[in-house]
């Protein structure tokens, strides 16, 4: 009889060491550095809870945000972009902790607040952050629950707000790949590209439909990198641009992976873009 240790099956964090051992990598010392730049709390002017309750909020602080923001469009990028600070500054240090610790506390919409937009705070979006946390979960429980969470916050975003399919997605998947994306010029690019979107179907949402990981060539190095196929419109703001991962540059970004050309391509990606 095969003793516990050897049948316990294989977790995700397990398989992310081994990722990163093999590049002679220390597992808690790279993902606590990801976790330095998390963005801190502060006064919060709407909860998360109150967005997804009442819609009408998020887009009316929007307005009183951004006054000059008038036309349809423009209130819908920024929220877009806001959908996509809080899978970058909610999500993602939420499954960085679960990759460092094996264990996890779930976004809780009650304690996710948003700051207002202030002289001294300049950039596309207001910042979303956790206000407390709760009790810590394991990767089988954060799958499943974070997995309906994300769907089931889907058509408040999609149907109340005009955020778009391609937008919601690849977004909540730049959160869920995080651990990845702190290793995307450290690690073997092609392990690194399988793992994360091995990781990303775990979630039985559309997730991984709108996220592909792939290997890149920056400067002559391999990388690896994820590439959206949605937008999140940053780049119609004043103070936006073009990100990395955006789907707008996608076709001839694998057009010239596809013909090896050195180099980065348009829009050149860092980690958290």
């Amino acid at each position: 009889m095969a003793a516990p240790e050897a049948a316990r099956q294989s977790t995700w964090v397990d398989r992310y060491g081994q990722l990163l051992q093999a590049s002679g990598l220390d597992r808690e010392r790279v993902l606590s550095a990801a976790l330095q730049h998390e963005a801190g709390d502060g006064p919060a002017v709407i909860s998360l809870a109150q967005c997804l309750e009442q819609p009408a909020l998020l887009t009316d602080q929007v307005k009183a945000d951004y006054p000059q923001a008038s036309e349809s469009r423009t209130i819908r990028a920024r929220v877009s972009v806001l959908q996509q600070d809080l899978a970058l500054n909610i999500i993602a240090p939420l499954t960085l902790r679960l990759f460092r610790d094996g264990e996890t506390t779930l976004p809780d919409p009650d304690c996710i607040g948003l700051t207002p937009v202030t002289q001294d705070r300049a950039g596309p979006a207001a910042r979303w952050f956790q206000m407390a946390s709760g009790t810590s979960v394991d990767e089988d429980r954060f799958i499943r629950s974070f997995g309906s969470l994300a769907s089931d916050w889907y058509p408040v975003f999609r149907k109340a707000l005009g955020v778009s399919p391609g937008a919601y997605w690849s977004s909540i998947g730049l959160g869920l790949g995080a651990p990845f994306s702190a290793v995307w010029n450290l690690a073997a690019p092609v392990s690194v590209c399988n793992l994360a979107q091995r990781w990303l179907r775990e979630f039985n949402n559309d997730a991984n439909q709108f996220i592909d990981w792939i290997p890149a060539v920056f400067n002559g190095q391999t990388t690896a990198i994820p590439q959206r196929k949605g937008c999140c419109l940053k780049y119609l703001l004043p103070e936006g641009g073009y990100c990395g991962t955006c789907g707008v540059y996608r076709k001839e970004r694998l057009a010239a992976l596809r013909q090896q050309k050195p180099g980065p391509a348009p829009g050149q990606w860092q980690p958290g873009q």
